[in-house]
């Protein structure tokens, strides 16, 4: 075989860490591998923790399948960017050493640290003004503040603060960096200035600006791979690492959302609604996020806590396989015969609602089978991401075609009511693995820039990044007024009923 020319892009997730290796001049994936794990057990209600040793070693595992499969060799990989779950919270101490378990961006636990930085900054109003965002329980800062207030001891140790992505980084070229998208997730940038909020940074604690790395570009470079990364997995040393980014910024690139006007939907344990804007969204309500994307420009951002979870929570509790799951859901008609599900099971960030639970409204002898749960849960998760899709609306963001990704996507009848609820085109993508694929993609740019092209992100994009248009779902009228109806219902649920949650975790952690 000719020698060819490859990257590698890399998706550390909350479930699992998959690799591609994609042709550099085709775009073609050329081979893939997957590591799954889990979180840590035993932990107290809302809390959401991982080692980070657990994807270091899941890393090196997919790498080594994808490029396994690639049959590639050391020599024809020249580039490689990682994308990771967003907001969690690594600790280093001043060996590099990881302090604690991360707490992860599913982790409710920081409440109150939320309420003390918002109350610091002058109020909600005031602090979307200094950062662009709301301070809420999934984001970094409120979980650095967690530990100062709850681990005094290890929190005396603390470094440096890196998120999932950057840990990985660090482990593949020995630098502690940030670029611009993760960074913004951590409620301490100004999203506006691309630079460390002092207001922010002071709130958490006075002496934290230390502990932060200094944030530069997405086109330029975390390092270069260590000769002892490099040997762990069949590489060369001095490979092109990428500046990579958060997960919703790599499948921003991966699904070919570099433009104005494409809308990115990732249907996996969250749900994520994404967009390319040349200037901040800001929110004056919060509920968007007003995130840098991992291109240089902006990414308004809605995060749902609950998609995959809750469908697989049905699906096991009533023993069906993937393909049984969509068959019995397929034969309820869109509605559910009124079967509405509220699908807060692990709290909420879009609406916040970090104390809700799950609930089903409509549950009598005619809904309680199978069929309508599944069906029910579909429709509910969509409905709660597409609580935020109208406030992008509101906010100037309006979605013509939606770009589906995620284990979601992968389902036919999903796809129908997505585009039925959404009330827009659902298109997927030929490579359904958005974040590691613009992981590959970026690490690209990221190569050809250091060659000395001028370059822009989405001329990679457009050259490589194709529509699966069989798999195209178009809205069905009849349809969309039924959810408009069911969105209306799943609306007044939520608001009812958020008093309600705060007394009902009360009463089980009693």
């Amino acid at each position: 075989m000719a020698s060819r020319t490859l990257l590698i892009g890399i998706d550390s997730g909350t479930q699992s860490t998959k690799a591609l290796v994609v042709d550099a001049h085709t775009g073609k994936v050329c081979g893939s591998g997957t590591a799954t794990y889990g979180l840590i057990g035993g932990l107290p209600a809302g809390a959401k923790e991982q080692d980070p040793a657990t994807w270091r070693a899941a890393l090196v595992k997919a790498v080594k399948g994808a490029l396994k499969e690639a049959g590639a060799a050391a020599g024809e990989v020249v580039a490689m960017g990682v994308s990771g779950q967003q907001h969690g919270f690594v600790p280093m101490d001043a060996a590099g050493e990881v302090i604690r378990p991360a707490k992860l961006w599913c982790d409710t636990t920081t409440a109150e640290e939320c309420a003390e930085i918002t109350t610091k900054l002058g109020g909600a109003k005031a602090t979307i003004r200094a950062l662009g965002n709301a301070v809420l329980p999934g984001f970094t800062a409120p979980k650095i503040l967690w530990l100062k207030k709850h681990e005094p001891d290890n929190y005396a140790r603390l470094a440096k603060v890196l998120l999932p992505h950057d840990y990985l980084n660090f482990v593949l070229t020995g630098e502690m960096t940030m670029e611009y998208g993760d960074a913004s997730g951590t409620a301490l940038l100004d999203v506006r200035k691309r630079r460390w909020s002092e207001a922010a940074v002071t709130a958490v604690d006075p002496d934290l600006m230390r502990c932060l790395p200094a944030v530069g570009t997405s086109d330029g470079i975390a390092g270069r791979l260590t000769a002892g990364s490099a040997r762990a997995l069949g590489l060369k040393p001095g490979v092109v690492v990428s500046a990579g980014g958060g997960d919703n910024m790599m499948g921003a690139i991966g699904t070919g959302n570099t433009r104005a006007g494409v809308v990115t939907a990732s249907f996996g344990t969250s749900g994520t609604i994404y967009a390319c804007s040349e200037k901040p969204v800001v929110d004056p309500a919060g509920e968007i996020a007003a995130f840098c994307d991992s291109t240089n420009r902006w990414l308004p951002l809605l995060c749902t806590m609950n998609v995959t979870v809750a469908t697989e929570m049905v699906r096991n509790d009533f023993g069906l396989e993937h393909a049984e799951f969509e068959k019995v859901a397929a034969k309820v008609r869109p509605g559910s015969d009124g079967l509405v599900l509220l699908p807060y099971l692990e709290g909420e960030r879009t609406p916040n609602v970090p104390d809700g639970t799950g609930v089903y409204l409509g549950v009598r002898a005619a809904t309680f089978d199978a069929g309508h749960f599944a069906r029910a849960t579909m429709e509910g998760v969509t409905l709660g991401m597409n609580y935020g899709l109208r406030r992008l609306a509101v906010l100037g963001v309006k979605a013509t075609q939606v770009r589906a990704t995620g284990g979601g996507s992968r389902s036919r009848l999903w796809r129908q009511i997505m585009a039925d609820v959404f009330n827009a085109e659902v298109v997927t993508l030929q490579v359904a693995e958005g974040a590691a694929y613009g992981a590959a993609l970026q690490a690209l740019w990221a190569w050809r820039r250091q060659a000395g092209e001028s370059v822009a992100m989405e001329e990679i994009t457009d050259a490589f990044v194709k529509l699966n248009r069989s798999e195209t779902a178009e809205p069905d009228a009849a349809a969309v007024e039924v959810y408009r109806e069911v969105q209306l219902l799943q609306d007044n649920m939520s608001r009812s009923l958020r008093g309600a949650f705060g007394a009902h975790r009360a009463l089980v952690t009693r």
